[in-house]
């Protein structure tokens, strides 16, 4: 031990340091592209298997019970074996048939058997000083999986079949029985691949329905921000926001609100989405000595701005629009730092009525948008009439 501390001392620190951080890289990007690699191979496993069975159900007209007894058996010829229970099973099928309009399938692994075989016969040809390279390069020639060209051709296309091998066998059944439209799917798809969403994150985006309110939010951003910011921004912010796990009556203030947000934080801001870091709530700016405070604050590394969210329990009202103005130019002035974009507000409202939003933020010389939420608590429109409401349902109890 006494030796390593003599040889690092003759070394400077900060080439030391280096060397692991080589090191490190070397370890973290190599896991991963396995772990790809892996996935890859399970799902195309998942897709033969859907495809096979699918071919003798129709072949044979087998039934469920016939399903059930390859499920015992597999479990029997491989003892310990997991996830080919009888409904794993079905998910397969389902997988696979949902697929099966635009993917060619091989057998899983044999297209790489084949690469490998190419070279000389040798296995050994695929040992290279830079394995993960290598492994890139195999799956790459490989083309173990190929698009039917024909088959919508602008939905499915390579990209999207990078995507489509990128997300967990857990996350595409999810897809699959919560997301019915092709086009929201592949969207859901592309998202959680590029962000590397977990499969909660998946659920809750889909259920808070990202897909319909990205990019709608009523705003004033293509006047005020520069060209290169107002599309980014926005894509960062929503029209609607479903705070379901905040469970707050109807007649809660604004704080209770915000305490309940900031209660949650963690869940608050995997509702906003990517790139939000949280600075505070009750964030105090000081004018000629008179104190204001906005309700919360946030900074976005991808936008490299403030973003401040201002809370209101009912409907929009103009006069939002100019507080939150004021607001934005003093955190622009005071609190911005000169390599930071201009900040961006956000109203978050119970209601609001778009074309008084646009009315309200079209001359304002500051970029805001005014954005709706929902809570787990409400009862659907469809629902009300039908169920008791909140005091009536005490009364019964």
């Amino acid at each position: 031990m006494k030796k390593k501390q003599k040889y690092i001392k003759r070394k400077p620190v900060s080439e030391y340091i280096g060397f692991i951080a080589e090191l490190k890289q070397s370890i973290i990007q190599s896991r991963y592209q396995a772990a790809k690699a892996a996935n890859r191979e399970q799902l195309l496993l998942y897709l033969f298997i859907g495809k096979r069975l699918s071919e003798k159900i129709q072949a044979e007209k087998w039934g469920a019970k016939v399903l059930q007894q390859i499920a015992n058996d597999l479990q029997e010829e491989l003892p310990g074996l997991r996830g080919f229970s009888y409904r794993n099973l079905m998910k397969m099928i389902q997988f696979y048939g949902e697929y099966k309009a635009f993917l060619i399938l091989p057998l899983p692994t044999a297209e790489l058997e084949k690469y490998s075989n190419s070279k000389s016969g040798k296995s050994k040809n695929l040992i290279l000083p830079l394995p993960t390279a290598e492994l890139k390069k195999a799956t790459k020639q490989s083309q173990v999986v190929r698009l039917k060209k024909a088959a919508t051709p602008l939905l499915f296309d390579e990209n999207r079949l990078n995507d489509f091998f990128s997300i967990s066998f857990t996350h595409h059944i999810i897809l699959l029985t919560k997301c019915k439209d092709l086009k929201g799917r592949l969207y859901y798809m592309q998202m959680a691949a590029s962000e590397m969403w977990s499969v909660s994150a998946l659920e809750h985006n889909i259920t808070s329905k990202l897909y319909k309110y990205r990019g709608k939010l009523p705003n004033n951003f293509k006047a005020v921000l520069p060209d290169t910011m107002s599309a980014a921004a926005l894509d960062a912010f929503k029209d609607e926001y479903l705070f379901d796990f905040m469970l707050l009556d109807d007649d809660a203030d604004e704080r209770v609100f915000e305490e309940a947000a900031v209660a949650n934080i963690r869940k608050f801001i995997m509702t906003l989405g990517k790139g939000f870091s949280f600075i505070g709530n009750q964030y105090k700016v000081d004018v000629e000595g008179k104190e204001y405070f906005i309700d919360l604050l946030f900074y976005n590394r991808i936008l490299q701005c403030l973003v401040v969210f201002e809370l209101k329990r009912g409907k929009f009202k103009p006069e939002y629009a100019g507080k939150l103005n004021f607001y934005l130019n003093v955190l622009d002035d005071k609190i911005k730092l000169e390599h930071e974009k201009p900040s961006i507000g956000i109203i978050l409202c119970k209601e609001k009525n778009n074309t008084e939003v646009e009315y309200s933020v079209k001359s304002v010389n500051k970029a805001m948008g005014v954005a709706t939420y929902k809570l787990s608590t409400e009862v659907p429109k469809g629902m009300r009439g039908i169920l008791p409401d909140a005091e009536k349902l005490k009364k019964l109890i």
